[in-house]
């Protein structure tokens, strides 16, 4: 900066004090860029809504603050949260207009507010060590409105229980088949409903799709009649977070598509001794059988094909019939129950006892040869012909209705005994 000489006519003292004039401005103006830029991190801010022409927020010295308040549960910063019940935003003196919870990712969290303003929960259960952050608003009777945030971490549960399913994505399934998931820990009779609303199940034809607990460790998926061929089918399991036992948890959130295939259900006919197949509810082809014998009879019921395997190694021993008999190499295996009813090929009687004779320990038996490579004997045609979750119908024989839990084999149960829980 230039110094006015000593002793001069002054025009440099006032030079000098115009420049301090000048810099004292321009302090204050950053001072005051700086007071206006500032803020601090989750601090909850007021709006008072003047301008109605753009519904734009504005505010200035003089605007009255929103009467409003907004609380979040739980407290900023917080870890080990519960999945369940600790979420609760709520408004005093004014009402909620909007809450976003957002997970990584940005992904939202479904809730909904009350219906007098006061509170947002979220719909469902929050998934486990995972970080959330919640953004809500609320405004007073006078319009001004006011917001917080906040931001938590849901607890690592120490023991977790997985669902193991029968279904694979992708695949195609006969029009019986049910979605059976079993859990590899018992879930608390307290947590049942929870678990039941983690899991849904739904149909591109928008068919109910409902659930029932056998025992507190398998629930099964079906809708009231058989699927309809070509129906696309999801399951969702939204378990992560859900609670299965007091300090146990589920993990599982994925979806499984599949497909259902044609329509093929068959009927063994005791009486009659012969297997009729259907297609899409039309005679398709009939086969002669042989099922269970006087003293070891064929459940009655509708039975779901739920594996098939080439070969099966049947020992009597596993079915507690003692030493009947093991044979190793049974051809073309179809399981339709968890007690050992299969429909499988016979090699070892003669061709002239199907359709004349019941002779199985109460499987049902078509006539086929050692080894399984002929492919037109009727053992090999219905196994290459028929899916998992084909249904196998038995009648007309002497012993009782298939249990429902004794495999896939829900159809047995009415669609209202099948709702109840």
């Amino acid at each position: 900066m230039d110094r006015a000489p000593v002793g001069g006519n002054g025009t440099g003292r006032r030079r000098g004090h115009a420049t301090k004039g000048l810099l004292a401005l321009a302090l204050g103006a950053v001072l005051l860029g700086a007071t206006a830029c500032g803020g601090s991190a989750g601090a909850s801010t007021n709006k008072d809504h003047q301008d109605g022409k753009n519904g734009s927020a504005s505010g200035g010295s003089g605007s009255p603050a929103s009467q409003a308040s907004v609380s979040i549960s739980p407290r900023n910063g917080a870890t080990g949260v519960d999945t369940s019940g600790a979420l609760r935003v709520a408004a005093a003196k004014g009402k909620l207009t909007k809450v976003t919870v957002t997970g990584p990712g940005g992904t939202p969290v479904d809730g909904a507010i009350s219906a007098d303003g006061s509170s947002w929960t979220p719909s469902g259960t929050l998934r486990t060590h995972t970080h959330y952050t919640v953004q809500a608003t609320a405004a007073d009777s006078n319009g001004r409105t006011t917001a917080q945030q906040s931001s938590f971490t849901t607890l690592t549960p120490s023991a977790v229980n997985y669902g193991v399913f029968n279904v694979n994505a992708g695949s195609t399934y006969g029009v019986g088949m049910e979605i059976s998931i079993h859990f590899n820990k018992p879930v608390d009779g307290k947590d049942m409903g929870a678990v039941h609303k983690g899991i849904t199940v739904t149909a591109s034809n928008g068919v109910d799709v409902e659930g029932h607990w056998f025992g507190n460790k398998r629930i099964d998926f079906r809708p009231e009649q058989y699927w309809a061929p070509g129906t696309k089918v999801t399951l969702h399991l939204r378990l992560d977070g859900v609670q299965t036992a007091p300090g146990v948890y589920g993990q599982q959130y994925k979806d499984v598509a599949f497909t259902i295939g044609r329509s093929q259900t068959s009927v063994a006919d005791n009486k009659a001794k012969t297997l009729k197949i259907y297609r899409d509810g039309k005679l398709y082809r009939t086969y002669p059988a042989s099922l269970g014998d006087a003293q070891h009879t064929t459940y009655n019921g509708k039975m779901v094909i739920e594996e098939k395997s080439l070969t099966v190694d049947m020992d009597s021993r596993t079915v507690n019939l003692g030493n009947a008999y093991h044979i190793k190499d049974v051809p073309h295996g179809m399981r339709l129950s968890d007690s050992g009813t299969f429909a499988h090929g016979n090699y070892w009687r003669p061709v002239s006892v199907f359709g004349h004779e019941n002779t199985s320990h109460g499987c049902v038996g078509l006539h086929d040869v050692k080894g399984g490579g002929d492919p037109n004997t009727p053992a090999a045609w219905f196994y290459n012909h028929s899916l998992i979750g084909d249904v196998v119908e038995v009648i007309n024989s002497p012993d009782k209705v298939i249990q429902p839990d004794n495999g896939i084999n829900g159809w047995n149960m009415s669609w209202t005994a099948w709702k109840t829980n």
